[in-house]
């Protein structure tokens, strides 16, 4: 039997899910110590696995960009994990919270000092640009790090109103304050290239992995200058919301904080000595009064995100390609059936003709037209399944990876999770961010949202050797576990469908989501 360890307090939010708890614990008779550019670092070790929590990587003002972090005497304890970025969640207390100390990250190894060349991941986290932090159970290193030998990096960086007001308007200082939050974790990969080979990683071989909000940042990171050459392979998973911020949008919303602080272009210095609070009111405030509240299940953001200023974001990502900084870098990219869908699967009696009724308040006398692309999608569908399908981030996925195919020979592969959780009595399908603890083989660390069956570890099993694979390759195929998984053309639509027979499906979906959602 595998250890299955509980977590309490789990979250859902609009971008992602997020909780904590404590970090892996450290044997008696070993306390690794690893030099990196600014200081000692002591850390933990636990079957065969170094794990070193809280790592300083940076430091910065308010709204300006990331400098070196200062040096320290003597060996730092990195023993647990750092403060998270400021935000407004009822999960992370103020306690935990530190504008100043938030600049940390965490590194899993099985080598310290070794002279191996491991490929190196790093992982960024979901919560849109919002919220959301690195020390979740489900997306600890340790397991990678131990079935891959890979290293695992995570990081926290600066988020919503302190990651991305731009000020850019009111002086040369604040050039760049619209993407500082991005531009932390380009200080982050600069740290992995001066650091990651104390602790047995190869800077020249490093993936960058993130889900939704993460997703995000990774495809933001292939259309930053000052990332390029820092990474060398991508995975987004779920992340292809588009994000609609351009420089002459993102100055307006600057504009309208200050109004609603009351403050005039020369008083702009004041923003350094604002509580956090009225910021977040303040530009609340100033979003509503722009764009009003976002729609449910749009696909589109506007508000705290990076900007497409042409310097250091080229374009937005997913728009629907990237930028030809980036276009040799292998790409995989994903989602599953039912993302943040409310799905129905805890109505067991539901018929065809209850479903088919509530599906005429959306399709009307295209009703029938829906269930016939649905039946040829998913022969094996239920009721349930036409009500719960995803309607945003497959369709995105889609254009994305159609527009990359076009734009670059480099490859790339696309997935679906159509395995649901094997919690009893589910009612939550496929939903948004059960790939993490498949791909991370984390199952134990999240069993109540995939179980702690044989079909999850099976399923885990299956996902974590891909990742790891493509992590180390650039290639995902691994024999004897997943059918041969060809590169994705538009032509031929090749996904890997995970579920409980994983199997390559070809355009399966491809009708049935350009009915549902017509992507421009």
């Amino acid at each position: 039997m595998r250890p299955s360890t509980t977590f309490l307090l789990f979250f859902l939010i609009t971008a992602g899910f997020y909780f904590t708890a404590c970090g892996p614990t450290p044997t008696d008779d070993q306390e690794p110590v690893a030099t990196t550019t600014h200081g000692d670092v002591i850390g933990n070790f636990n079957d065969s696995v170094f794990a070193f929590l809280g790592i300083p990587y940076a430091k910065a003002e308010r709204f300006m960009p990331p400098q070196d972090p200062d040096s320290w005497a003597g060996v730092l304890e990195c023993k647990d994990f750092g403060p998270v970025a400021k935000q407004v969640v009822p999960w992370y207390p103020d306690s935990v919270q530190n504008e100043q100390a938030l600049f940390s990250l965490n590194v899993w190894t099985q080598g310290l000092k070794d002279g191996k060349k491991r490929p190196v991941m790093l992982w960024l986290h979901g919560g849109g640009f919002h919220v959301g932090a690195s020390n979740d159970p489900m997306t600890y290193g340790e397991a990678l790090a131990r079935k891959g030998d890979v290293v695992f990096v995570s990081v926290n960086h600066r988020l919503n109103i302190l990651g991305f007001l731009d000020l850019s308007a009111f002086g040369d200082k604040y050039a760049q304050s619209a993407n500082v939050g991005m531009l932390d974790i380009v200080k982050t990969l600069e740290w992995v290239q001066n650091n990651i080979a104390e602790f047995g990683g190869n800077p020249a071989d490093v993936t960058i992995v993130g889900e939704s909000g993460g997703g995000g940042k990774v495809g933001t990171l292939m259309c930053m200058p000052a990332a390029k050459g820092l990474f060398h392979k991508a995975i987004i998973q779920s992340g292809t919301l588009l994000n609609t911020m351009t420089k002459e949008k993102s100055q307006a919303l600057g504009s309208a904080v200050l109004e609603k602080l009351g403050l005039t272009p020369e008083e702009v210095g004041k923003l350094d000595t604002i509580a956090y609070p009225d910021l977040v009111k303040a530009g609340n405030e100033a979003i509503a009064s722009i764009a009003g509240p976002r729609t449910p299940g749009s696909p589109r953001m506007f508000g705290f995100s990076p900007s497409a200023d042409g310097v250091l974001l080229l374009q937005q990502p997913f728009s629907p390609g990237f930028a030809d900084i980036s276009y040799d870098i292998p790409l995989m990219i994903g989602s599953t059936l039912n993302e943040m869908m409310p799905t129905v699967y805890g109505e067991k009696t539901l018929t065809l003709e209850q479903a088919k009724e509530r599906l005429e308040k959306d399709y009307g006398d295209s009703t029938d037209q829906y269930i016939a692309l649905f039946a040829k999608a998913y022969p094996d569908y239920t009721p349930q399944d036409l009500l719960s399908i995803d309607k945003v981030f497959r369709p995105y996925t889609i254009r994305t990876a159609d527009a990359r195919a076009s734009e670059t020979s480099a490859p790339l592969y696309v997935y679906f999770l159509a395995w649901k959780s094997g919690v009893e009595d589910s009612s939550k399908g496929s939903f948004h961010g059960l790939d993490i603890p498949l791909a991370f083989n984390t199952v134990d660390l999240r069993s109540d949202w995939t179980g702690n069956t044989e079909e999850a570890w099976e399923m885990a099993d299956k996902m974590s050797s891909a990742w790891i694979k493509f992590i180390k390759t650039g290639d995902p195929n691994v024999a004897g576990k997943l059918p041969t998984w060809p590169p994705y053309t538009a032509e031929n639509g090749a996904t890997m469908y995970f579920d409980d027979e994983c199997r390559i499906v070809n355009n399966h979906d491809r009708e049935l989501i350009h009915f549902i959602q017509p992507t421009e």
